[in-house]
């Protein structure tokens, strides 16, 4: 069986951010498909929220040391920001090189794997591929740098550096949106067969685990929830003109109107949500709730009766990973997005979207009336489905480009 090297900072116990299902179900069900992972990742006091569980993995996990610029080396809560760059783990490069070197003489890996969005991962894998020859695939769960962003111009360059390394060296990149492939096509000029675009999914073995936890999540009698599950982003994910378009359907008395209860779990702007909620004059339809393990959030998207995603145009080029999640379930999805984006492009091929444009709250009115007018469908109305989206289809494509990276070794991009 070939190997594969695995690096992502994003690992259990970390928790809070979808990023750890993408690492966790490629190295879980890469066995499948002819590959034996190994996973190199930090230790867990590199993560602001952890789960209490301990490594129970079918794999090697081999971990390095990761200080936080921001908890771990500041005095007074601040820090130079040259230790920041490209990100607040950087030191996870000075501990995890030498252990990476370790594992490569141990079990000489065939392939290195890193994953964005955490800049550090590619520059430790850029180094062991200088180092051991290996080929390299790069994935970028959303693009690096790019209009606006980061807006710092030093960190923005930094990134920039970041990538210049990637597409200097690596054999192949990843992507989970044509938006991201094509930015770094046009940006990079490499030939299409080295640019390979693989998607967030969900995995089927947590719904079979959330279906016994749903009753947890139960509606109250007279109301019907809008679920957000994860982070609200002051920038690209503001409910602003949602909270209008609920207030002004209340105000004029719309049939249901006043049933509606937007639950935003784990949104971790908090304040920012609430400030907004209280300006809208939607305080008592709004709720946050706190972070929650995982099958624990998929069994709470099974109980809601709508599922919401916020996506500004900015971001036309991403999709939020809960989206296939969403999907999953069969309920409706109220989508505040643009409609020339990724985001729209994804729910255009299922019929139980209902999109606006996050700006406008009177499109978002309507959309809420129309979601009034559904009926309610149930966890059990739900059949499982074979959908391209399930983490095993996305892992056999990631073995398909291990392999096709093999067959490229020594061919410059």
């Amino acid at each position: 069986m070939k190997r594969a090297l695995l690096i992502a900072f994003h690992h259990p116990p970390c928790t809070g951010t979808s990023g750890v299902q993408r690492a966790t179900r490629f190295a879980q069900y890469l066995p499948e498909f002819g590959w034996q992972p190994e996973v190199l990742t930090a230790t867990p006091g590199a993560y602001e929220q952890t789960t209490a569980t301990t490594d129970t993995a079918a794999y090697p996990v081999h971990r390095a040391l990761a200080l936080d610029s921001a908890r771990h080396l500041a005095i007074l809560g601040r820090y130079p920001a040259f230790i920041a760059r490209p990100d607040r783990w950087a030191s996870w490069w000075l501990f995890a090189v030498p252990i990476g070197l370790q594992v490569i003489r141990q079990v000489r890996p065939d392939i290195l794997w890193s994953t964005y969005p955490i800049p550090t991962a590619h520059l430790i894998a850029h180094t062991l591929h200088r180092l051991s020859g290996i080929p390299w695939v790069a994935d970028f769960r959303d693009p690096m740098a790019h209009e606006g962003y980061p807006s710092d111009p030093k960190l923005w360059r930094a990134f920039e550096r970041v990538e210049r390394k990637v597409f200097g060296h690596a054999a192949l990149a990843t992507f989970t949106t044509p938006g991201t492939r094509k930015l770094y096509q046009e940006r990079y000029h490499w030939q299409d067969e080295r640019l390979d675009i693989i998607e967030n999914g969900f995995d089927e073995g947590l719904f079979e685990q959330a279906t016994h936890r749903v009753d947890q999540f139960a509606t109250p009698n007279g109301q019907r929830v809008l679920l957000h599950s994860g982070v609200v982003y002051p920038e690209w994910r503001s409910p602003q003109a949602l909270f209008r378009a609920l207030r002004s359907l209340i105000d004029d008395g719309h049939e249901g109107a006043a049933s509606i209860r937007i639950h935003f779990r784990a949104p971790a702007h908090d304040d920012f949500v609430m400030a907004l909620a209280k300006t809208e004059n939607v305080t008592e339809q709004v709720k946050i709730l706190p972070p929650i393990p995982h099958p624990l959030a998929v069994a709470e998207m099974l109980a809601a009766q709508g599922l919401l995603i916020l996506q500004s145009a900015g971001c036309n080029d991403q999709v939020p990973a809960k989206i296939y999640e969403y999907l999953r379930t069969g309920h409706p999805i109220i989508a505040l997005a643009d409609s020339a984006g990724d985001t729209a492009q994804v729910l255009a091929q299922h019929g139980q979207h209902l999109l606006a444009n996050i700006e406008r709250a009177d499109e978002t009115r309507l959309i809420l009336q129309r979601w009034l007018a559904q009926p309610i469908r149930r966890p059990s109305d739900v059949e499982q489905i074979d959908a391209p989206y399930s983490r095993r289809r996305c892992t056999e494509q990631l073995a398909r480009t291990f392999d096709k990276a093999l067959s490229l070794k020594g061919r410059h991009p």
